[in-house]
C-alpha cells in the first residue's frame, strides 16, 4: 500500500490528529519522532476506549496498526514531541527530567467532543533521555495496561491504555527483556513538574502561557474567575483530595507520588510500583525504591498536600504581583486542603459502610473498623465487599467473621454498626446493592497481575492476561466463573515489592 493509500485508510478509520501542546513555543518541548522497532506485533487493542475516540480499528489490518501503535509511522496529523518538566522525587529538586520514553503524538476528540492526548510510552531516545535506552520492557507496559483500565473500570480518574504492542527487540534491565511500546490517552499529560521546570528558570512569560494552556483546556470555565491562576490552584487542589481519596477507599497505594506523576487534570498517572493492599496495613509499603514510606497507604494525602504546595509555589507570581498577598490566598487553599480531604475521605467511607446519611460519630466508626481490620490482618477489599452481605441479613457476619485472626472481634464492631444502620432509611437489600455497586469484588491483586507478566515475558503465553483484563473490566460484578480471581494470595504467591519499570 503507498503513502498516499495509507494516509486515506487511516483517515477512514478515524485516526486523525490534531496539534495541542505542540503549538506552545518551542522550549516547552523537543520534537521527536518515535523510534521505529525492528518488528512490532499486536498483542492488544482497547476495542472500547478506541470506540470513545471514535477510531475504527476494523478499518486498519493488525499489521497497520502495529506499525503505527508501535510508533513506526505516525497518524496523519500528528506533530510527535517529547515535553519538558522536571520535578520533585522523593523530595529532592531535580530540574530537567521530561519525556524520556514518551512521545506525544497529538490530540483527538472523543465521541463527546473532548480533547484527548495520545501519547506513546517506550518509543525510544528523546533529548530528556538522561542516558536511558527510551525503550520500555514488556512487563510495565502489561501492568500499566491491566492497572490503569482497572483504575478506570472501578470509576477512578486515570490514564487509559488504548494499545500495547511488542517490538520484536530486546530491552536491557536487570538481563534482557522483550521490549514493548504503550499507547496512553489522558486528558492532559502536564504535571506539577512542568510548572516547575519553567519557575526554576525564572521564566515567568512560559508560566504564564502554561497556566493559561491548562486553563483553556479544562473545560470547567476557570477562565472566568476572579482569579484564574487562583482558581487553577483551586481545582487542582480539590481534584487531587478526591483522587487519593478514592485511592485509598480501593487499597491502591500509587508507590511513587513524585510531583512530576501528579497530573493537574487529576487523573491517575504512571504505575511504575503501584499496587493495591492485599491485608489491610495503613503504612504498607510495597515500592522498592521508598525506602522511608514517604509514599505509603497512609502517607498519601500528605505527599498530595506537599505537591500542591510546590504548584503553589509556582503560581504566585501569576496568583498576585504583591508577593505577600499572593502567599496568603495561595495559602488559604492549601490550609483547606486537610478538610476537603477528609470530606471526600469520610463521604467515601460512607458508601462503602452502607451509610447514606451524615451523622457526627461516623468517622469514629469507620476508624474503629479499619482498626479491627487491622489488628486482624483482614483482607481490604474482600472485608469491604462481605459487608454488604452482613448488612442485608445477619447471616453475612460468618463470610466477615472470616477474614479475621480473632474472629470475635468483628461482633462488637457489628453492633455499633448495626445501630448505626438502624437510624437510614434505606432497607437492607437496598443497602447491600448499594454497597456491592461501590465495594469491588474484583482488583488487580498484585499475584494476579505478576502472574501475567511471567507467563507474557517467558512463554509469549497472553492468556493470563487476556483473563485478567476481562474481570479487572467488570470489578463489582460478581461472576462464579472468575471466582478464584476475589481470592487473596497463598502466602508462596505475596508480593512483597514493586519495581519502577525504568
Amino acid at each position: 500500500m503507498n503513502a498516499q493509500s495509507e494516509t486515506l485508510r487511516l483517515h477512514e478509520a478515524g485516526l486523525r490528529l490534531s496539534s495541542g501542546y505542540s503549538r506552545l513555543p518551542a522550549r516547552f518541548f523537543a520534537r521527536q519522532y518515535p523510534v521505529p522497532v525492528a518488528a512490532p506485533r499486536l498483542i492488544k487493542v482497547n476495542r472500547a476506549l478506541a470506540a470513545e475516540l471514535c477510531i475504527d480499528v476494523d478499518a486498519l489490518c493488525a499489521e497497520s496498526l502495529a506499525q503505527l501503535l508501535a510508533g513506526n509511522s505516525v497518524p496523519p496529523g500528528a506533530d510527535p514531541i517529547a515535553t519538558a518538566y522536571a520535578g520533585h522525587q522523593f523530595g529532592q529538586f531535580v530540574p530537567q527530567l521530561g519525556d524520556g520514553r514518551a512521545i506525544l503524538l497529538g490530540e483527538i476528540r472523543d465521541r463527546h467532543g473532548a480533547c484527548r492526548e495520545l501519547q506513546l510510552k517506550g518509543s525510544g531516545r528523546t533529548p530528556f533521555s538522561r542516558g536511558g535506552d527510551g525503550r520500555a520492557a514488556l512487563g510495565p507496559v502489561l501492568r500499566e495496561y491491566l492497572v490503569s483500565e482497572a483504575l478506570h473500570a472501578l470509576g477512578i480518574p486515570a490514564t487509559r491504555s488504548l494499545a500495547a504492542v511488542a517490538t520484536g527487540e530486546r530491552v536491557l534491565r536487570e538481563r534482557p527483556l522483550p521490549g514493548a511500546v504503550l499507547t496512553r490517552v489522558a486528558r492532559s499529560h502536564v504535571r506539577i513538574g512542568t510548572f516547575e521546570y519553567f519557575a526554576a528558570r525564572a521564566d515567568s512569560e512560559a508560566l504564564r502561557v502554561l497556566a493559561d494552556h491548562v486553563i483553556a483546556r479544562d473545560g470547567a470555565g476557570l477562565e472566568r474567575a476572579g482569579r484564574p491562576y487562583l482558581a487553577l490552584l483551586d481545582a487542582a487542589a480539590a481534584r487531587q483530595a478526591r483522587l487519593v481519596a478514592r485511592w485509598m477507599g480501593v487499597g491502591f497505594i500509587h508507590g511513587v507520588m513524585n510531583t512530576d506523576n501528579m497530573s493537574l487534570a487529576g487523573e491517575t498517572i504512571d504505575f511504575g510500583p503501584c499496587a493495591f493492599m492485599d491485608a489491610y496495613e495503613p503504612r504498607k509499603v510495597f515500592s522498592s525504591i521508598d525506602h522511608h514510606g514517604r509514599y505509603a497507604y497512609s502517607n498519601q494525602a500528605h505527599a498530595a498536600h506537599w505537591n500542591l504546595a510546590r504548584l503553589a509555589e509556582t503560581l504566585l507570581p501569576l496568583i498576585d504581583s504583591e508577593p505577600e498577598r499572593a502567599a496568603a490566598l495561595a495559602n488559604e487553599v492549601l490550609e483547606e486542603f486537610p478538610r476537603r480531604f477528609a470530606q471526600e475521605w469520610l463521604d467515601v467511607m460512607r458508601s462503602k459502610l452502607g451509610l447514606g446519611t451524615a451523622e457526627a460519630g461516623d468517622g469514629d466508626l469507620v476508624n474503629s473498623w479499619l482498626d479491627t481490620m487491622h489488628r486482624n490482618e483482614a483482607d481490604f477489599t474482600l472485608g469491604f465487599r462481605r459487608l454488604a452481605d452482613a448488612a442485608e441479613s445477619a447471616d453475612g457476619d460468618a463470610g466477615v467473621r472470616a477474614l479475621f485472626a480473632d474472629q470475635g472481634e468483628f461482633d462488637p464492631w457489628a453492633r455499633a454498626w448495626r445501630a448505626r444502620l438502624a437510624r437510614e432509611p434505606v432497607g437492607g437489600a437496598a443497602r447491600a446493592a448499594a454497597m456491592r455497586r461501590v465495594n469491588p469484588l474484583f482488583i488487580a491483586r498484585n499475584h494476579r497481575i505478576e502472574q501475567a507478566i511471567a507467563a507474557a515475558v517467558e512463554r509469549e503465553d497472553f492468556t493470563a492476561f487476556e483473563t485478567l483484563g476481562e474481570v479487572l473490566a467488570r470489578p463489582y460484578e460478581d461472576d462464579e466463573r472468575h471466582a478464584a480471581y476475589a481470592d487473596p494470595p497463598a502466602a508462596n504467591e505475596r508480593v512483597l515489592r514493586t519495581f519502577c519499570g525504568t
